[in-house]
């Protein structure tokens, strides 16, 4: 099987190199190779590849600069995919899709599910969702996986972000309105390729079959701030030294974001267990495991 992953120097495109390397030939792409921001110059470069299955990691995720640049975060984010999605569906080769939490409008406490409303509250989330649009219009076989709260060991993300500045100041603020699960970038990949495996003998029919929409994440839930306070607590007990005294919990709009954020991230996880057979990790056990990666000195 030869397998196309764009975005490679990503949180979730770089682990799947590593994750669907069993799997066949794996050809990673960045921006350089495949340019998502001039979605009329990938028809050409997809045609010097012999693919089988293409899985599009590569995203505009800069949630409040998208706010300033909106017609560029839908040419990477929407129109890009929906170019590969049409080239993929008129040559009936798989396409997998990463999409966002950031689609849904965040009221209530319910789980989303995958056939819920949408309704973005930012230009990101805009994107997302008229990604989506794309390639499921587009007709092909397709997986569109939404995930949230994406962190790695390594990287810009909230988990990096919080021991640098832990490690830089005495007192930290974090929104505590915000509800979701932390979700690492090496299980996504991981179950992204296990569902892979399943329908390898016939990847176009499975996803036919099993595919369109399905949410992808951690089990269990927390806020930002309860987030913060699990990751510098594991730090502590791996001997990482960090000078922050207390992290204080504060609301999204007194942290003054410019692009706003849904307060409800909660992802229902039923389609994951009972189409796909992954039962996802809670959320501080897949902390444990990516804390244990960072060096402690």
């Amino acid at each position: 099987m030869r397998i196309l992953v764009t975005g490679r120097t990503g949180q979730i495109g770089k682990r799947l190199l590593q994750a669907l390397a069993p799997l066949g030939d794996v050809i990673g792409t960045s921006r350089a190779e495949l340019n998502l921001d001039e979605p009329s110059s990938l028809a050409p470069s997809l045609d010097r590849l012999a693919l089988d299955l293409i899985v599009n990691a590569a995203a505009y995720t800069a949630v409040d600069q998208a706010q300033r640049e909106p017609a560029l975060v839908h040419r990477i984010n929407a129109d890009a995919p929906g170019a590969i999605a049409r080239w993929a569906a008129a040559r009936d080769i798989p396409m997998i899709h990463f999409s966002s939490d950031y689609v849904f409008d965040g009221s209530g406490r319910t789980p989303w599910a995958e056939s819920a409303p949408t309704a973005p509250l930012n230009v990101y989330g805009e994107s997302k969702r008229a990604g989506e649009i794309q390639i499921i219009t587009a007709g092909g076989p397709h997986l569109i996986i939404r995930t949230s709260w994406i962190y790695a060991e390594d990287g810009r993300n909230f988990l990096r972000m919080v021991l640098r500045l832990a490690s830089e100041r005495d007192d930290l603020r974090i929104a505590d309105d915000q509800i979701g699960a932390p979700t690492s970038a090496a299980f996504v990949a991981q179950a992204t390729a296990e569902i892979i495996a399943r329908g390898r003998d016939g990847l176009g029919a499975f996803l036919r079959a099993r595919g369109g929409l399905l949410h992808l994440a951690c089990a269990g839930e927390t806020s930002w701030h309860g987030f913060a306070l699990a990751i510098v607590a594991g730090a502590r007990r791996r001997g990482i030294t960090l000078q922050a005294k207390s992290i204080a919990p504060i609301t999204t709009a007194e942290f003054g974001a410019p692009a706003p954020r849904p307060a409800n991230s909660r992802l229902d996880l039923t389609r994951l267990r009972q189409r796909f057979g992954i039962s996802p990790p809670d959320w501080q056990d897949e902390l444990d495991r990516m804390l244990d990666r960072i060096p402690t000195s």
